[in-house]
């Protein structure tokens, strides 16, 4: 005979030594007025019922377990977006339901370009490009004149060398696969008063939005801005610099 000193109860039993071994902690349970809970615990280890004893699993069964030593188990953490990073971790919160994410809960951006995954409709952008919202590449900033010629003294007229500079401006944006806006800024030396530079810087830039409109870009595209003698790159004191000045630059966005 044996008596059961656990909180669940059972009445004595008359029963062999070798059956009261054998007797499954699911048998033994099944006697109890009231089972105890498990505390689940997906590592395996023992765990605590709500009586606080320890057991652990073997063969299908629960035993009452010592030898194992007993975990505590903390709570599942919530996870409100349910992207597998909880939310005390997740530096990007409310992600789309079936997303991708890195360790950080932030969508996985494979190409580095600023546009995660799920949005990039040209996805394996090289590294270092200029993107749109979509992930597309778009051409680069380029500035008019520097090289090819510059504008004339008081003067927003284009010139022959500049056409061909823009034509490729032209044939790039309509080439390529991203949205681009095109900002166009106009630029003057620091020769005679700076409102009237102003106004001369604006014309060239519209000169040159003008042209490339003429070439298949849509105005809607382009916006046209003047800086004046403001932004200089090179000094004003020698003709060439003064010559460098007078310039157009097309900004992409």
């Amino acid at each position: 005979m044996f008596h059961n000193t656990s909180k669940y109860h059972t009445s004595a039993l008359a029963v062999p030594l070798s059956l009261v071994i054998g007797l499954s902690a699911g048998a033994v349970m099944a006697a109890a007025h009231e089972e105890p809970t498990f505390l689940s615990n997906p590592s395996g280890e023992g765990v605590k019922t709500n009586y606080g004893e320890c057991w652990t699993a073997r063969g299908g069964n629960m035993d009452a377990t010592g030898a194992m030593g007993c975990v505590e188990v903390m709570a599942a953490e919530a996870d409100s977006d349910g992207d597998g990073v909880p939310d005390s971790r997740d530096k990007c919160p409310n992600t789309p339901k079936g997303v991708g994410v890195d360790a950080d809960g932030c969508p996985v951006d494979s190409d580095g370009d600023g546009v995660p995954d799920y949005l990039d409709q040209c996805p394996g952008t090289p590294a270092g490009a200029k993107v749109d919202a979509k992930g597309c590449e778009i051409i680069a900033s380029v500035t008019i004149n520097v090289t090819a010629d510059h504008f004339d003294f008081d003067s927003a007229v284009l010139k022959r060398k500049m056409f061909d500079e823009l034509d490729d401006v032209a044939a790039n944006v309509k080439a390529s696969k991203g949205d681009e806006m095109l900002e166009i800024v106009g630029h003057t030396d620091s020769t005679g008063p700076e409102a009237y530079n102003l106004g001369l810087s604006e014309r060239r830039a519209q000169s040159a939005a003008n042209y490339l409109e003429g070439k298949g870009v849509s105005m809607s595209r382009i916006t046209v801005k003047g800086m004046g003698e403001s932004a200089p790159v090179a000094s004003n004191a020698t003709r060439d610099g003064r010559a460098m000045n007078r310039r157009v630059e097309i900004n992409t966005k």
